[in-house]
């Protein structure tokens, strides 16, 4: 016990190429087999536990929309309250156990899907969540390993951090889990988030009750089992998928919530937002909010922008896993100079990408991942089609007879505040506003100001002038900042990932500024020469010094007087 022990920096988890003839190639097409030709039955798991509620939905395959991979199993109230239960009943061990042996069981469940697990957790995020190998494999596979390798390091790090002593004081902070139990809502677009979401609380000594998107149960479950090989002790991670209403009513009125980690709609957020200030006197302590919300997340290019990076960007930005990320190009603002040709390129690359099956490995767009998501996107594309405000230039249908396929889709706007530059899609549809090259501040300032969000941006140009100036202009107008790159793709321990205005509250997932929010310091002072009398020095000797006074300064001013 009396060793300081350290965890060092980690590198990131190499992303494996999946090309021909490579092994992880062969052992995922047997994952994907093997999941594809079974069905599972997904319980909730309370305090280490199976439940079966029998209350069911399906965990459907969104490109083939008729097949069934699961049932899983819905916490009804009485679940809830069983699993807040089991949380607060596992807390005063779990926090008093040592930071490092903590560390060991996360550290374990990242070798595990670095290992084993790899081609089972991508197979169950490629055929769950429409995801293509690639896809499947920077999200489930390199990104969740590194959230759990990086965060046990960060974790050692703040425990390091200490203010200073004096001859007289030792002063101590210590880093307490919060009082309560943290609630995790993950979505469905990223297996890595729902990970995270639920593990970072975990490791700063607090108990999660863990509730996954109803899209997105089957991989999450796969992680919950994962977990639980490596150790985590029963009842500080409780998965219960659920409906959005019913947590909130058990969950967020609890009045021993201490915590919300979420990642969703704006909606969403904010409406759990007032729940929590409704019952505010309530809790024991004031909950700590962490969100990552919605983006409408835009590329800004000067006229100096090379037209095959930019258009790369464009169509990797928009379209990689079907535009479904909080960080996806949803928005463009291009200079008219360099318009016809970029245009030209953007129209080729479209009518390039392959869109179908996830399980072929030449698709690069598979299907969105609902019904819901599938009507939305229709709609404002069909309303593009028809409207004297924009103009589709690239794609612009879909089909819904066997997945939910929209097909990649670029729509110029005429005014730039056009309904598709300013409204969330969560769709593969990219908008384009073509300005004149003179008016580049003045169409910095609608991209600023065009949308409520502050997520991600990007920015091509060769002149380093309008870099710098570009920078400015747009600095709050995205938390993630990229110079001619595609706004998506953040790295854990490389680009911290969060936004601002009604994006979230900006707490960079990826960082240990996450890991901070959820610890309650304590600071201790230990004196080690208590004093053994209540006077102090200045006090000495007083009264000899008021006989020798007669009320008069030396200065002879009588200060009674004044």
């Amino acid at each position: 016990m009396n060793t300081k022990y350290k965890i060092n920096p980690p590198a990131n988890e190499t992303i494996k190429s999946y090309v021909i003839g490579t092994p992880e190639r062969v052992e995922l097409k047997i994952a994907l087999d093997k999941l594809y030709h079974s069905q599972k039955d997904i319980p909730l798991i309370i305090d280490g536990k199976e439940i079966f509620t029998n209350i069911t939905e399906e965990c459907i395959i969104p490109h083939e929309k008729g097949h069934v991979l699961a049932r899983y199993h819905k916490a009804t109230e009485k679940e809830l309250k069983m699993a807040i239960d089991a949380s607060l009943k596992a807390k005063e061990r779990w926090e008093a156990t040592s930071w490092y042996q903590r560390a060991a069981i996360f550290n374990k469940a990242a070798n595990l899907i670095s290992g084993k697990y790899r081609a089972l957790l991508n197979a169950a995020t490629m055929l769950g969540q429409s995801k293509t190998a690639y896809q499947a494999e920077i999200d489930s596979s390199c990104e969740l390993i590194d959230f759990l390798r990086f965060n046990t390091h960060f974790m050692g790090e703040i425990y390091n951090v200490q203010p200073d002593s004096t001859v007289d004081a030792w002063n101590r902070l210590e880093y307490r889990p919060l009082e309560g139990f943290v609630l995790a809502i993950s979505p469905f677009n990223f297996t890595a988030i729902g990970g995270n979401l639920c593990t970072a609380p975990a490791m700063m000594g607090n108990t999660v009750v863990w509730k996954p998107a109803s899209t997105a149960v089957y991989s999450n479950y796969i992680f919950m089992k994962i977990l639980m090989e490596a150790g985590i002790p029963d009842g500080v991670i409780n998965f219960v998928p659920s409906s959005g209403s019913l947590i909130s009513e058990v969950c967020v009125e609890s009045k021993d919530l201490a915590g919300i980690h979420f990642t969703g709609s704006t909606n969403v957020f904010q409406n759990l937002w007032k729940k929590v200030s409704d019952n505010i006197s309530t809790y024991k302590t004031y909950p700590r909010l962490v969100g990552e919300t919605g983006g409408k997340d835009f590329i800004f290019a000067d006229n100096t922008a090379n037209i095959d990076e930019l258009s790369t960007g464009i169509i990797r930005g928009a379209f990689e896993y079907q535009g479904q990320k909080c960080s996806a190009a949803s928005r463009a603002y291009i200079p008219n100079s360099i318009w016809p040709s970029l245009r030209e390129k953007l129209i080729d690359a479209v009518s390039k990408i392959k869109m179908g099956n996830v399980s072929e490995f030449d698709t690069f767009v598979g299907a969105v991942i609902d019904e819901s998501s599938y009507t939305k996107n229709m709609k404002y594309i069909n309303r593009a089609h028809s409207s004297s405000d924009a103009e589709v230039i690239a794609g612009g249908s879909g089909t819904d007879k066997v997945g939910y396929f929209v097909q990649p889709t670029i729509i110029q706007a005429l005014k730039p505040d056009y309904e598709t530059m300013t409204e969330e899609l969560f769709g593969p549809v990219i908008t384009i506003y073509v300005y004149e090259d003179e008016a580049l501040d003045e169409t910095l300032d609608l991209c600023d100001t065009t949308s409520v969000y502050g997520l991600t941006g990007a920015i091509f140009s060769n002149n380093r002038y309008n870099i710098e100036h570009m920078l400015y202009k747009l600095r709050n107008s995205a938390g993630n900042f990229y110079i001619n790159d595609k706004p998506t793709g953040a790295v854990v321990g490389q680009q911290p990932f969060g936004g601002a205005r009604a994006s979230g509250t900006n707490d960079k997932a990826g960082s240990h500024l996450n890991l901070l929010r959820w610890v309650s310091p304590r600071t201790i002072k230990e004196n080690l020469y208590p004093p053994t009398s209540f006077e102090y020095p200045y006090m000495s000797n007083h009264q000899a010094e008021k006989a020798k006074s007669s009320g008069k300064s030396d200065l002879g001013l009588d200060f009674m007087s004044l």
